[in-house]
């Protein structure tokens, strides 16, 4: 069964990210199409605004942050054809510096280690459990590097929207209606609890209290997708001035390892293409 989940999980993982950016900020067509006009819009409860504001805060204080670290402990459904809901889980260190310089160090459940890293002039991403490894041409800085290498290359990336300067902007275009919850404590560390709604998902975020308004714990729900799926990740050991040097963002493969395309790089057949091959196939 675990192989099933695992390659059914595969294809969600990568569209759930790919969801959560582009909910937050890469397509709006079907919103600013003519002829529709937007509903009035409620009044705004005082803990809607409260809500609003720390979220803003939150966005506009990552947003500019020009360099990080932080760790996660994620976990995420795949729902079977049953209906029932299996839970994976995956442990990830990413280290960001703007304008264009990204490490991520992961494991997953079933113990695959990966590492990605932009490095300002290409993408390289090493899976060290299989011993291959793929390489792109970087297009910029982060953020559309990130665009790049999740909606091109068709790659996961947990969260990519936290990892982006243009954050506020983007929130502020996509969350729907946003309230508060609860005042309470993640790990210790007194944080707001708030929910918000965007057209393709439901989250929920805490956020610490205080000088240093970070994300605690996420919670998101595909509310458009079949069992609606949730995806949670817990944030540990921020660090708004962690120790780089040369090696940081320096991705080198394993003695062996074996150079191969992103799918996404692979050349594409032909209908006829397709056919003559499958053709081939079935005279073997």
């Amino acid at each position: 069964m675990r192989s099933n989940t695992r390659t059914w999980h595969q294809a969600f993982w990568t569209a759930s990210t790919a969801a959560l950016l582009l909910a937050a900020g890469l397509a709006h067509a079907q919103q600013s199409a003519p002829g529709k006009q937007a509903p009035a819009a409620a009044p705004v409860t005082e803990t809607q605004a409260r809500a609003s504001a720390i979220l803003a805060r939150m966005a506009d204080f990552l947003g500019g942050a020009q360099r990080f670290s932080v760790s996660l402990h994620a976990g995420y459904d795949a729902v079977q054809k049953s209906g029932q809901k299996i839970e994976f889980g995956d442990m990830r260190k990413v280290t960001v510096s703007r304008p264009d310089l990204m490490r991520m160090e992961g494991e997953r459940s079933d113990g695959v280690k990966t590492l990605t890293v932009f490095n300002g002039k290409e993408i390289v991403l090493i899976d060290e459990t299989r011993n291959v490894y793929a390489t792109a041409p970087q297009p910029g800085g982060l953020d559309d590097t990130i665009v790049y290498f999740v909606k091109d290359l068709g790659m996961k990336l947990p969260l990519a929207v936290l990892l982006v300067s243009q954050l506020p902007a983007e929130l502020k275009a996509r969350v729907r209606s946003v309230d508060y919850v609860e005042r309470t404590n993640i790990d210790g560390s007194p944080s707001h609890h708030l929910a918000a709604r965007t057209d393709a998902v439901d989250f929920q975020v805490w956020v610490a209290d205080g000088d240093r308004p970070l994300p605690q714990r996420v919670v998101i729900t595909y509310k458009q997708a079949k069992g609606e799926p949730q995806f949670w990740a817990q944030f540990s050991d921020w660090n708004l001035a962690p120790a780089l040097d040369d090696s940081t963002f320096l991705a080198k493969p394993p003695d062996g390892a074996q150079k191969v395309a992103f799918a996404a790089q692979l050349p594409r057949l032909s209908p006829a293409a397709r056919r003559s091959s499958a053709d081939k196939g079935a005279k073997r």
